[in-house]
């Protein structure tokens, strides 16, 4: 499949490397100097480098992101804790594929209104302003919230997902940001061990764990360390945010030029 967001590169299943990561905490996290690092080093490689943007994030932010932050523009995006699969245009909106989300809309159908009423008033949670496609989300009061709301969502058929001790996200059966990533690769036909998933929260486990390559930044949630406990094959960086994906980058050996730890 042709990128025709960047006509001037390869298209992604050409390029030997691609890094899809977290924002917040993995790939926004740590030093300014090590994020700089780690951004020159891919806008110097995206003839061979690839970013997809796997991220609890929704659109709207990223394209801001991208526009006024000054981060490398993404090739692709799964947004949205995984119930947005998107390319990303020239002018860095965000496009969702119809083909990869058909099956999410049709397993959340349209909830979104039934699970606002039900959790109505649900202590610890606040409802979040954003008027998701695909889930609802909350923040969360860890002192104040009942676990039991975990059973109570699954009961109505979603997904619950708690992460950072701050957040609280119902989501399609089923879906989340392993899942949609793994159908992303599949649809661009990238190969697998190419392709470094990096993350640093609870609702970055099922993509740590799809299958791919994966890094969990120095200064992970420790929720996410202990659910990693007995997956060797994931990388536990000492570096935080962004030099520990280039710190995983190098000793996985995924390019043959890592970019230089900058701490």
């Amino acid at each position: 499949m042709t990128d025709v967001s960047r006509p001037d590169l390869p298209p992604l299943h050409a390029r030997p490397f691609t890094l899809a990561t977290d924002l917040d905490g993995t790939f926004l996290g740590g030093t300014d100097a090590a994020r700089a690092a780690l951004y020159g080093w891919i806008e110097a490689n995206r003839a061979s480098v690839g970013l997809i943007f796997v991220t609890g994030r929704d659109p709207d932010f990223i394209t801001s992101m991208v526009r006024d932050g000054g981060l490398p523009q993404p090739d692709y995006v799964v947004g949205d804790v995984g119930t947005t699969i998107a390319r990303v245009a020239a002018d860095a909106t965000v496009r969702p594929i119809p083909e990869l989300e058909a099956e999410i809309a049709e397993i959340w159908g349209d909830a979104g209104d039934r699970v606002r009423a039900a959790l109505d008033g649900t202590p610890g949670l606040t409802l979040q302003p954003t008027a998701f496609r695909y889930r609802v989300s909350y923040d969360m009061d860890p002192a104040t919230f009942d676990p039991a709301t975990h059973d109570r969502v699954r009961e109505m058929g979603f997904d619950p997902l708690a992460s950072n001790d701050e957040f609280f996200d119902v989501l399609p059966r089923g879906v989340s940001k392993g899942p949609s990533l793994r159908r992303l690769v599949a649809h661009l036909g990238l190969r697998q061990a190419g392709v470094l998933a990096a993350g640093d929260t609870m609702n970055d486990h099922s993509m740590l764990i799809c299958g791919l390559p994966a890094v969990a930044v120095g200064g992970s949630e420790h929720a996410l360390l202990q659910a990693l406990e007995g997956q060797p094959q994931v990388h536990k960086a000492r570096a935080i945010g962004a030099a520990g994906i280039a710190e995983a980058i190098a000793a996985l050996n995924l390019h043959p030029t890592p970019p230089e730890v900058a701490q």
